[in-house]
């Protein structure tokens, strides 16, 4: 078996550990060793998966003290994420950090105006869905999406469209958990959409790329309690 489907493995292993304990934040886990010969892998396989579980905000390493607890995913993603394909679709938040960050970078450098009225359109009716009780994923995905469209690489689009599955239940999850929090969270997350648009808008390249790599690292924080 390839290393990187251990390391899935071992990841949805170490999660399912943080919940069956209802290991708390701050909370220390095992060691890699004994992680290890927990899951009959190799340490360097359980060390792997927990780069990746650091990465992705839910656990966090202490230098000379071993690997702590950060946050835990929210019970409310496992309806829309099957637990044993979470390193996956929290692995699609490293691909749309460099992928959705130029793309925003080049889409504030390139749009004509016709792009940018489609960004717009399309962030009015995320705005819309995001402040009523339907579901908002889908113009979430089209606004991401008209982002692309406007680097006038056919390619980024193209990649895009390739995560789609994988983004589409990340953006489902992610409204659905934030609609159960105060209201607030979705003021957050509709000013983050602004902010990048507002750069595009301005034809500020940095800004929007920056803008995007926050809006994605709070929406990864989103999926967490």
């Amino acid at each position: 078996m390839q290393e990187g489907r251990l390391a899935d493995r071992a990841y949805t292993a170490i999660v399912g550990i943080i919940n069956e304990d209802d290991l708390a934040p701050g909370d220390r886990l095992p060691s890699e060793a004994r992680l290890a010969e927990t899951f009959g892998m190799s340490r360097t396989i359980v060390r792997e998966a927990l780069v990746r579980l650091a990465a992705d905000g839910i656990t966090e390493a202490r230098r000379g003290a071993g690997s702590y607890v950060k946050r835990r995913p929210s019970a409310r993603l496992g309806s829309h994420v099957p637990m044993d394909g979470l390193a996956g679709t929290l692995g699609t938040y490293e691909v749309r950090f460099v992928l959705e960050a130029e793309a925003a970078r080049l889409a504030a450098q390139r749009r004509s105006h016709q792009q940018m009225e489609a960004i717009e359109t399309a962030l009015e009716a995320l705005r819309t869905a995001l402040l009523s009780s339907a579901p908002a994923h889908d113009e979430d995905w089209l606004l991401h999406r008209a982002i692309a469209e406007a680097t006038g690489n056919s390619a980024f689009v193209d990649i895009f469209d390739n995560l789609e599955t994988e983004v589409s239940k990340i953006l489902r999850a992610g409204v659905e958990i934030s609609r159960s929090r105060p209201p607030e969270v979705i003021g957050a997350m509709m000013d983050e959409h602004d902010a990048i648009v507002d750069a595009i808008r301005a034809q500020d390249g940095d800004g929007a790329a920056l803008a995007m790599r926050w809006h994605l690292s709070q929406g990864r924080k989103r999926l967490m309690p």
